[in-house]
This record gives C-alpha cells, sequence and structure tokens, in this order.
C-alpha cells in the first residue's frame, strides 16, 4: 500500500544529489537508527526530536530507493546504535523493514521495530487519517524507538 503524498515540509537542501541506492543520513546520533522511506521519514525527523528531549539520540536515514538498499549505511549506523526502527508506508511484509532485516541477519544481527501496516487491506479516507488508523506517524515511531532501546 502507499498512500498519496501528504504535505509535508521540505527538509531537502537544493544542492543534495539524488544517487539510486545511496541513503541519506538526515541526523546522527547514539541510541536508535531509524531508517525510514515515503513520507515517514518527515515523521521520523519529527520523532527523533521529541526522542532527543526524552534522552534517546535518534539517527535518522532516509532510505529514497529499497532496491537497490545500501547495505552499507544500514550496518554503519546500526554497528554505531545497536537497533533499529523502520517505517514506511507499506505492508510490514515484503517492504523496507524485511530488507532492513535480510541485511541484519547477515551482517550485524540487532533488535529491530516495524512501523507498517499490519498486513491489512487499507480503506478510503485522508492521508492523515489513514496514517493515523495505521499507526503511520511520529507517535508510533517515539513508542518503537522506545521499545527497541529497551530490548538492546
Amino acid at each position: 500500500m502507499r498512500f498519496g503524498r501528504p504535505k509535508v515540509a521540505n527538509f531537502t537542501p537544493e544542492d543534495q544529489t539524488f544517487e539510486i541506492g545511496k541513503a541519506v543520513k538526515l541526523t546522527e546520533g547514539t541510541d536508535v537508527t531509524i531508517v525510514a522511506t515515503g513520507h515517514l521519514v518527515w515523521e521520523a525527523l519529527e520523532a527523533a526530536k521529541t526522542l532527543n528531549e526524552k534522552g534517546i539520540s535518534a539517527e535518522v536515514i532516509n532510505i529514497h530507493t529499497i532496491k537497490p538498499l545500501d547495505d552499507k549505511a544500514i550496518i554503519d549506523s546500526v554497528s554505531k546504535t545497536g537497533c533499529v526502527v523502520t517505517a514506511e508506508e507499506h505492508n510490514m511484509l515484503g517492504g523496507l523493514g524485511e530488507s532492513v532485516a535480510r541485511v541484519l541477519a547477515l551482517n550485524k544481527p540487532a533488535p529491530q521495530e516495524f512501523v507498517a501496516t499490519k498486513d491489512t487491506f487499507g480503506e478510503s479516507g485522508t492521508p492523515a487519517q489513514l496514517m493515523e488508523k495505521y499507526g503511520l506517524n511520529a507517535n508510533a515511531i517515539i513508542n518503537a524507538s522506545e521499545l527497541v532501546v529497551k530490548r538492546k
């Protein structure tokens, strides 16, 4: 499932080059890696601010292309933080989260939490209504981050 793009702030610098398969680290962090794609990148940035206020340092990585996946960016970040939250506007089966889990299982096993739809059919509504209904927002990322940090 992919939702229509809701309006979010433009956080991408004008001079940033887009490279297929190359992740973009948006914030540095030491306690949890948040790997996000699509409009959940903005939600991840908002979650990182709140987490920081709670004393949890979050590294946010924008994975704008899932295939090919930037394995090195994920491994390097999780090697530092020790855990990861994946956030996507997609079914938790067969998307970004499982791709990250594969990379970590083969290279750097670590606790992981998923922010994604729970293998269900979508419904009609505004993007904001659907994001709230399916838990695809900053609050869900915050909750998943707090949970995964405790699992380290």
